[in-house]
């Protein structure tokens, strides 16, 4: 199922038409968000106990909502419970859209349309675009390819291999509370914190298995795999996340060139140290590349 799923989603990807589960795990995560801010208040504690419900809530509902229909579909039939697990798998892959968006990207910047390159890469990345230069667009193009490689790839076949797609959908509810409240903001920094803790330790494995694996690929499409794992192993924790800057940094010495460094989130600037040698300029190409 995992393998039919994966190859659905080759051929499929995400089409807009189709609502996704995973955009209802986000609605329902902000349902629940108003009503625990409402229910507990706005102190530190409060807060923090407040994150602490919903992770329980979407976490405990996303694996009995995904077990139980798939148990539902096994009383009924047991190819349907097949149909089923086949259907959920392919929801959890983001490979052929990860492609596409950023695809959207590169053709943009050949197309010397920055406007436009700014809005679609404001489609897959957190941080602000709306005044990113063609450098700053492709550098946040390559870093979300890298670290959705993890994210979206690698990390639900892990967990879909060890626990079907129940204990993939746990994982993707964990992955969607981090990316909606695992911000160090004001509104979120207490509320948000268990949601951003919990995502570092059930992605800690799969973040490093990917940037292995990643090293592999770049010695295949006959990269810079030695710069890769020298500056994997020298640059992997220069960033806030234990995780994200694990495939970062193998894509910063893959591609010979310089990532990361300060981001615009919510108009405030955020320091942040840069992952990877300056051998040469970020180029669109770049973007193929990763």
């Amino acid at each position: 199922v995992v393998a039919l799923g994966f190859l659905l989603d080759q051929v499929l990807g995400d089409p807009h038409w189709l609502y996704h589960p995973v955009r209802l795990i986000g609605a329902y995560i902000s349902f629940l968000e108003k009503g625990i801010r409402k229910l507990f208040g706005e102190g530190e504690r409060a807060l923090l106990v407040g994150g602490v419900v919903l992770i329980i809530l979407v976490t405990g509902t996303t694996a009995v909502g995904s077990g139980g229909n798939l148990y539902t579909c096994g009383r009924i039939s047991p190819w349907l419970r097949f149909l089923a697990s086949v259907i959920l798998c392919y929801q959890l892959f983001a490979v052929k859209s990860l492609k596409d968006e950023s695809m959207k990207v590169y053709q943009k910047l050949k197309e010397n349309d920055l406007p436009g390159a700014r809005y679609a890469v404001s489609m897959i990345v957190g941080r602000d675009t709306e005044n990113l230069s063609e450098t700053g667009v492709t550098k946040a193009a390559v870093e979300t390819i890298a670290e959705n490689t993890s994210d979206g790839v690698i990390a639900p076949l892990l967990f879909l291999g060890l626990g079907g797609p129940a204990l993939g959908f746990l994982y993707k509810s964990i992955n969607t509370m981090d990316s909606m409240v695992g911000y160090k903001n004001d509104k979120y920094l207490y509320f948000g914190r268990c949601a951003a803790k919990l995502d570092d330790v059930v992605n800690y494995i799969p973040a490093r298995i990917s940037a292995w694996l990643m090293i592999l690929a770049s010695a295949c499409e006959r990269m810079n795999w030695k710069n890769a794992e020298k500056i994997y192993k020298r640059d992997r924790y220069c960033h806030a996340s234990p995780n994200s800057a694990q495939t970062e940094a193998v894509m910063a010495g893959a591609l010979e060139v310089q990532l990361a460094g300060d981001a615009v989130y919510f108009g405030k600037v955020v320091k942040k140290p840069t992952i990877g040698d300056d051998i040469r300029p970020v180029e669109a190409e770049d973007i193929k590349r990763a």
